[in-house]
């Protein structure tokens, strides 16, 4: 095995076992960005030893040896034993003389738990939703600063600061490493989520830059969802979420062009949807169901992707079951953008003017005052009513709105039709 070959190994190793390192490390030492430099420098290590004694047979084990020795050293070096000695006391007895042992106890539980704990730990409301978003793809999917701002768009030194910034305010705030109990669990479970689903859905839909979709970053958001759930089984909305992602990556690839371009759900072959990830999703929805909880919102909304997936056209969708989950959808989750996806599964079910009338409603809603999709769907829903010259306002509006480079371009042709057809009088 070459030099090259055996550092593109390490780079995959990492990928795969970071978050288990740094979890491992973070119980023991009670700090994120601790245990990340310990799981960094067990990484130099390899980088140094691997090309010359080869690749272990068993390289996760190899770094979480590296790392817990290299811990055992930091805690001893700089007497952090005695300083954490109250924090680690409802973990093990510990005497200095048999410290070695205790600790290294302590880095052999489970590690499911320890997975649970970061993952809770760095999705904490503490932080923002950049900054959770952030570290997460740091901690969790051992993604480096410079891939996280590239999938994000923005410049490599915000990602870095977000992150030590998170990090520091986790340790500043004694953010405790845990995974929390009752009422308190429930709230970061949802934050887990929100932060699994904002990563999914920029990878969906990009909000800027020059690509509609980015897979990278759905692939990761599945990955971190498929741990969390993997932890959590019996979760119905961990469930949901998976659903949901899962239903919807299924269109990823019918989802542009081979040059990038946006294709609408009407117009995409579902031929080249992936069954095999509409099958899965289905079959997570099919245990939420016998779990017999009540549908959250992420179960919610993959149930209405089941509805797309399941039909073979848009025509033989079932709108009115879709507008009738949205209603539900509104009941445990309010919000405008919830309220406009309802008025168009109603405008499909019941005709454009009812959908109009919905989004006529929305017309003052502040947080929609910046939203390119209002006024592309009421552009949508004027051209299905023949007022063309109306809609083409309407798709100029929401192209200007538009931050995404290939959405803002089909906005912009979706208004030159319309002129198009205004002058036609058709």
């Amino acid at each position: 095995m070459t030099a090259t070959d055996i550092h593109r190994t390490i780079e995959a190793v990492w990928r795969i076992e970071s978050a288990r390192l740094i979890a491992g490390l973070a119980r023991m030492v009670r700090d994120v960005g601790l245990a990340e430099e310990l799981a960094q420098d067990a990484l130099v290590t390899a980088l140094e030893r691997w090309p010359e004694s080869g690749v272990p047979d068993n390289p996760g084990a190899w770094l979480m040896t590296a790392a817990k020795h290299r811990a055992i050293d930091q805690l001893r070096r700089k007497k952090l034993i005695e300083r954490k000695h109250e924090a680690l006391a409802h973990e093990s007895e510990f005497e200095p003389a048999n410290a070695r042992s205790d600790i290294e106890t302590m880095l052999d539980d489970d590690i499911g738990d320890d997975l649970l704990r970061l993952i809770f730990t760095a999705c904490h409301p503490v932080l923002s939703a950049e900054a959770r978003a952030a570290l997460t793809l740091r901690l969790l999917g051992g993604l480096t600063t410079d891939e996280i701002a590239r999938a994000f768009l923005v410049p490599e030194p915000t990602i870095s600061q977000r992150i030590v910034r998170a990090k520091r305010t986790l340790s500043d705030k004694q953010i405790p490493f845990e995974v929390p109990r009752g009422e308190e669990r429930d709230e970061r479970l949802a934050s887990v989520l929100e932060v699994i689903y904002l990563i999914f859905n920029e990878g969906y839909a990009a909000t800027s830059g020059d690509d509609w979709i980015r897979p990278e970053l759905c692939n990761e958001a599945m990955r971190l969802g498929r741990v969390l759930a993997g932890l959590a089984p019996l979760e119905s909305e961990v469930l949901g979420l998976m659903a949901l992602m899962e239903i919807q990556a299924s269109r990823l690839h019918a989802r542009t062009t081979a040059t990038g371009e946006p294709i609408l759900l009407p117009d995409q072959d579902r031929s080249r949807w992936d069954p095999l990830l509409i099958r899965r999703g289905l079959a997570a929805l099919e245990r939420i169901e016998k779990l017999g909880s009540a549908r959250g919102p992420y179960a919610l909304q993959a149930a209405i992707a089941a509805c797309h997936a399941r039909a073979r056209s848009v025509e033989t969708t079932d709108w009115t079951r879709i507008a009738t989950l949205y209603a539900a959808l509104a009941q445990v989750m309010p919000s405008p953008v919830v309220e406009l996806n309802r008025a168009v599964a109603v405008a499909m079910a019941a005709g454009p003017e009812a959908g109009l009338a919905l989004v006529d409603a929305l017309a003052n809603e502040p947080q929609l005052r910046h939203y390119h999709l209002l006024p592309s769907v009421r552009g949508d829903l004027l051209s299905r009513l023949q007022r063309h010259a109306e809609a083409r306002e309407e798709f100029e509006r929401a192209a200007s709105l538009a931050r995404n480079t290939r959405e803002r371009h089909l906005l912009q042709q979706r208004a030159a039709a319309s002129a198009d057809a205004a002058r036609a009088g058709t």
